[in-house]
């Protein structure tokens, strides 16, 4: 059986990798002049543009004294790649029968701790770390090269649980970035080479279980209310239902989020696009501009690669897949004594505030198609009219009409 961690890696490494690079994937385009927008912790002495060193999450656990906590910190260490002739850099150069181009790459990083639980309660637990920097250079022709270097980075993490009612324990993650730096005149540039880029902890439980901050059970709703989150948001990872592990991404996702298996063939670096539509529009390139992707980025020229052989058939695929979720235990409500559920038959009595289009069905016959619940957790029922010709043909394709309980009169 996979580890939690590791059955959380897909949503992590997603948000890794978020923004990394952007369509149409070439440095020259403009949105990719401004990079690494999301979990940017900088070093405490850069103080411009409103961005901060530290982090801080905290979420309620339902206790297991015996248990450990698994806490993994990843992010981004920024790599500049340097092409040098004679010692000289350069933005471009051609050698050895390629381009070579200066460039911010990144490497992934990841440190790892286990601390027992009963060893937080009421003390913080300080975990230092460093990250080395250094040089990789690479010969290309003659005095052509490229060279890539890391400046070391440093941090810490600190741990805490406190006690809360209703017998909780409040579990409190800081991240600082404390790497030396002190160029105070230079721009956001020169400070991201001392950054934690995209940084976000995944945390781990040996026993016990995390309590949602999203969807809390109403018995701890004060406790959760309590708990102060600073530029990272806490979501349970897993299936419905499972409770042990946690990500506190820096970017805000539901409880239980998964990677669109049937629809994504791999990372497009912008989980807020659709795959369809960048994969279409990336295929839409011209010889040049794919040339200039290969150049960019070694991670751009993968997914290029990828992005070529697709096969058509696949296309099509993402396009109008749709997901819904029936709540409630049997995927019904109550109304005025009646329980209604899917193919029960109702009245439509919209409220005065409803637009008027939704006025104009008032009195009509409605057939139920679904019971649902929103984000907020209200009821909403979705029907198709009993007397419109095309309401299998509306339901088959998941348009229906809304309307809460208080709207609708149980037949």
């Amino acid at each position: 059986m996979k580890h939690p961690m590791e059955l959380a890696r897909a949503i992590a490494d997603a948000v890794l990798y978020e923004g990394y690079l952007l369509y149409p994937y070439r440095a020259s385009a403009t949105k990719n002049q401004l990079r690494w927008q999301w979990g940017v912790l900088m070093p405490p002495s850069f103080t411009l543009g409103g961005e901060h060193p530290d982090s801080t999450a905290e979420l309620l656990v339902v206790p297991s004294l015996s248990a450990t906590l698994h806490l993994r910190l990843r992010f981004l260490q920024l790599q500049e790649r340097v092409a040098e002739v004679g010692g000289r850099a350069v933005r471009s150069v051609t050698a050895g029968g390629r381009e070579c181009t200066t460039w911010d790459e990144a490497v992934d990083r990841e440190v790892d701790v286990v601390l027992r639980m009963s060893d937080l309660i009421g003390m913080d637990t300080c975990v230092p770390f460093t990250v080395d920097g250094g040089a990789d250079i690479e010969p290309v022709e003659d005095e052509v090269r490229l060279v890539r270097r890391r400046h070391e980075l440093s941090g810490v993490m600190t741990v805490r649980a406190d006690p809360v009612p209703p017998g909780l324990l409040r579990l409190r993650v800081e991240v600082r970035n404390t790497s030396p730096w002190e160029d105070v005149g230079a721009g956001r540039n020169a400070a991201l080479r001392h950054a934690l880029i995209a940084a976000h902890t995944l945390l781990s439980l040996s026993g016990g279980q995390f309590l949602s901050l999203v969807d809390p059970p109403d018995w701890a709703a004060p406790a959760t209310a309590g708990c102060r989150n600073e530029r990272t948001w806490p979501v349970l990872m897993g299936g419905p239902g499972r409770a042990d592990t946690v990500l506190c991404a820096p970017i805000i996702l539901y409880d239980h989020p998964s990677v669109a298996r049937e629809e994504s063939h791999g990372d497009l670096h912008d989980g807020t696009e659709i795959d369809e539509l960048l994969t279409s529009r990336t295929l839409t390139l011209t010889e040049e501009e794919k040339t200039q992707v290969r150049v960019t980025d070694a991670r751009a020229a993968e997914l290029l690669d990828r992005v070529e052989g697709v096969p058509g058939e696949w296309i099509e695929a993402p396009h109008g897949t749709m997901r819904r979720t029936e709540s409630g235990a049997d995927g019904s409500v109550v109304i005025a004594g009646v329980q209604v559920s899917k193919g029960s038959r109702v009245r439509l009595r919209p409220r005065r505030a409803a637009d008027a289009q939704d006025m104009f069905l008032t009195g009509r016959i409605a057939e139920v198609r679904a019971v649902l619940s929103d984000v907020d957790g209200a009821w909403r029922l979705a029907v198709t009219l009993e007397d419109d010709l095309a309401a299998d043909l509306l339901a088959d394709c998941g348009l229906y009409r809304y309307f809460g309980p208080e709207e609708v009169e149980p037949l």
